[in-house]
């Protein structure tokens, strides 16, 4: 295609990205204005991107041989390279007819120079040539032979210096071999199966003086291929080495450069992508992204391997690179689906079962039919790209999302470009020049630029909640250090307020009990006590207070070993003064502790025992005092202290709460894990206690009393 009609073609689609970024703000209304004044300059920094990259891809083709123009296709007819006007041009080589003939012999594969082939038979094609077209030989498998008849019309003068004369081929599909004048320039390494790959291949022969006849010459291109990818030989030039150079060197960059230019940038993205993806699972389109950048790289690489390898042959190679081709086409499908957020989970069904069907006929249908099936697969392929191309332009328009408008705008480009191209193939645009090698590229890095936008904004994103995130949990923190203050100030006074409770507790049933004692005693003396007496009174009195002062609730009291070990002090006590007071008392207890108590428990048991017994001289006017201690089926410590005395209103003195010893009594029970239980009539009280030694509860949410 000439060079005007490229950079034609190159300033249109700039046209196009600004028309779209016009038209945009133009008609999107008030809700894409406040986009526009956002978004807006971000949008239109990436139309000027892209339009930065087609400008340098124009220059870049500007800075190419003016020479090499005519060459960047592939005509109908056989080319000889530009020359110069007057007469130069007419002593140019001049390619004069091109035939070509099946070969008689397919198996025998270095048979010896073409002269031997038949001299009939021969039919005229031109370049470039398919022979698997349904005019010619539709279904054949093997070798053809083209034949191309060039003259040279100037022959050099004796002692001038000759001109350098050279060919080159664009394509040859899918292995060959070149002769010139019955001798061999050129040769593929494999001509049997696995065949080599000269189809995404040019190749370019300096021509031998010593072969060149002065008049009539003949170039003999043998071909060996298979119908099912449409075999045959691609465009040939004869002329001046430079010029036919310079149009390889074009052509060497249109379908190997920029095609593995293309690779490497889609592999590279993918993998980056994919580690996004691998580091972020919620953004799907990264991993589908990463899925068709690579599934393009592994159809790319089978446009650009000149051997069949890691496939058996040919037919397998052809099998694989439309698998390759169809599964990019699903894989980008879902991607622009799940860069629109918008889940479609029925057409993504409806798509996998489709792509399963494609790869299935690809490799299962004969090798008979599989050209019509691999035409069919890349037709399918095809439409499945457009309609997944303009569903999203579709979503696009629909969200004015900015990141969504790039790459719809893309899209755009990219589908019109394969529309062009698979017109190409179908021989509908039969004269016209693939796109794709110019597009491919730059719609890549536009897509890449895309999605780097998004991820760029889905990390500003992130940054900024982590900054709110900051503050809100230094605010979060400034709030529960306060609280944690006034919590802890809370918890001092509450410490305070069961310190005091608990020392008058123990003042209570500790020092008020020997207090009661001691009184008791005082007043049923029959005589007035000797100071003896009294000074044992009051050193009695000291030793209970030294006793509750150093080990009134501690831990570290030393548990007795026996039941009557601890019982034998209470008992020494209270014997002696209900003897005076003529109070019968008898006491039960067991040899041992099956489960010793500790000594929290062993403390809280000793001063219910103590305020009891208490009661029971202060207020019971009993006869007779049993105290039992034993243990109960589970092991637990059953306290029991039943007098014969007038009794009291159990309930009467729970709703009138003036009974501290009581109160007490229970919640020291209530705080090692046990229960008190008090049943009262008239003629008689019981006060029992269950205690489990090894229950120790963290608090005491027990009732005052239980009937």
């Amino acid at each position: 295609m000439p060079y005007n009609h490229l950079r034609w073609q190159l300033l249109f689609l700039m046209r196009m990205v600004s028309m779209f970024c016009s038209l945009s703000r133009l008609f999107g209304g008030q809700r894409l204005a406040a986009f526009a004044g956002v978004a807006g300059p971000r949008l239109c920094g990436a139309a000027a991107l892209a339009w930065a990259g087609m400008v340098v891809l124009a220059a870049l083709l500007h800075t190419l041989p003016a020479q090499a123009q005519g060459a960047h296709g592939s005509g109908t007819a056989p080319r000889t390279a530009p020359q110069a006007s007057g007469a130069a041009a007419g002593c140019a080589p001049q390619i004069t007819d091109v035939h070509a003939v099946r070969g008689q012999d397919p198996g025998d594969v270095r048979r010896g120079p073409p002269t031997r082939l038949p001299a009939s038979a021969w039919t005229p094609v031109t370049l470039p040539d398919r022979w698997s077209d349904p005019h010619r030989w539709p279904h054949f498998d093997g070798e053809v032979w083209y034949r191309i008849d060039w003259r040279l019309p100037c022959p050099s003068a004796p002692g001038a210096a000759a001109t350098d004369v050279a060919l080159s081929l664009d394509s040859l599909n899918m292995a060959g071999e070149v002769w010139l004048n019955g001798t061999l320039l050129w040769r593929d390494r494999h001509l049997t199966e696995p065949l080599s790959r000269s189809w995404f291949m040019p190749r370019y022969w300096l021509l031998p003086a010593h072969l060149l006849r002065p008049d009539a010459n003949a170039v003999w291109v043998r071909v060996l291929g298979l119908h099912v990818q449409s075999p045959g030989l691609g465009g040939a030039q004869i002329g001046p080495a430079d010029g036919v150079f310079a149009a390889y060197q074009n052509l060497l960059w249109r379908q190997r450069t920029l095609l593995t230019l293309n690779l490497a940038v889609s592999g590279t993205l993918g993998v980056l992508f994919f580690f996004a993806w691998a580091m972020r699972r919620s953004e799907k389109a990264y991993g589908w992204y990463a899925l068709a950048a690579f599934t393009w790289v592994l159809y790319a690489a089978s446009l650009l391997a000149t051997e069949t390898w890691p496939f058996r042959d040919s037919v397998m190679a052809a099998r694989a690179n439309m698998t390759a081709l169809v599964l990019y086409v699903a894989a980008f499908s879902v991607f622009t689906a799940r860069f629109a957020a918008r889940p479609t989970p029925r057409m993504d069904k409806a798509l996998a079962l489709l792509v399963f069907a494609m790869v299935a006929m690809v490799w299962l249908c004969t090798v008979s039919a599989l050209d019509h099936v691999l035409l069919a697969a890349f037709l399918g392929a095809a439409l499945i790209y457009l309609l997944a191309c303009l569903r999203f332009v579709v979503w696009a328009l629909q969200s004015r999302q900015a990141d969504q408008l790039m790459l719809a705008a893309c899209l755009t480009v990219f589908a019109v470009v394969g529309a062009h191209d698979v017109l190409i193939l179908v021989r509908l645009l039969p004269d016209a020049v693939p796109w794709t090698p110019y597009s491919s590229l730059a719609v890549t890095l536009c897509m890449a630029l895309v999605l780097g936008w998004r991820l760029a904004h889905t990390m500003r994103r992130i940054e900024r909640f982590n900054v709110e995130l900051t503050h809100s949990v230094a605010h979060a923190r400034a709030e529960l250090q306060t609280t944690m203050a006034r919590e802890h100030a809370l918890v001092l006074r509450n410490t305070r307020l069961n310190e005091r409770l608990g020392i008058a507790h123990e003042l209570h049933d500790g020092l008020g009990g020997s207090l009661v004692r001691s009184i008791a005693m005082v007043e049923q003396a029959r005589a007035p006590l000797e100071n003896r007496q009294v000074l044992s009174i009051l050193k009695l009195l000291r030793d209970d207070l030294r006793q509750m002062i150093d080990s009134g609730s501690s831990t570290g009291v030393t548990v007795p070993a026996t039941p009557q070990q601890w019982l034998a002090p209470l008992r020494h006590r209270f014997t002696r003064l209900f003897d005076e007071l003529d109070i019968r008392s008898s006491w039960h207890y067991p040899p041992d502790w099956q489960q010793p108590p500790n000594a929290l428990q062993c403390l809280a048991l000793t001063r219910v025992v103590e305020e009891a017994l208490t009661n029971v001289i202060k207020h019971s006017r009993a006869s007779q005092v049993d105290v039992t201690l034993a243990h109960g089926d589970d092991q637990d410590v059953v306290l029991r202290i039943e007098d014969d005395g007038v009794g009291f209103d159990v309930n009467a003195v729970q709703a009138a709460g003036v009974s501290v010893g009581m109160r007490s009594m229970q919640a020291r029970i209530a705080r090692v894990g046990g229960e008190l239980y008090v049943q009262s009539v008239p003629g008689g009280t019981v006060l029992t206690v269950h205690l489990l030694p090894a229950l120790m509860p963290d608090s005491a949410p027990a009732p005052l009393y239980r009937d």
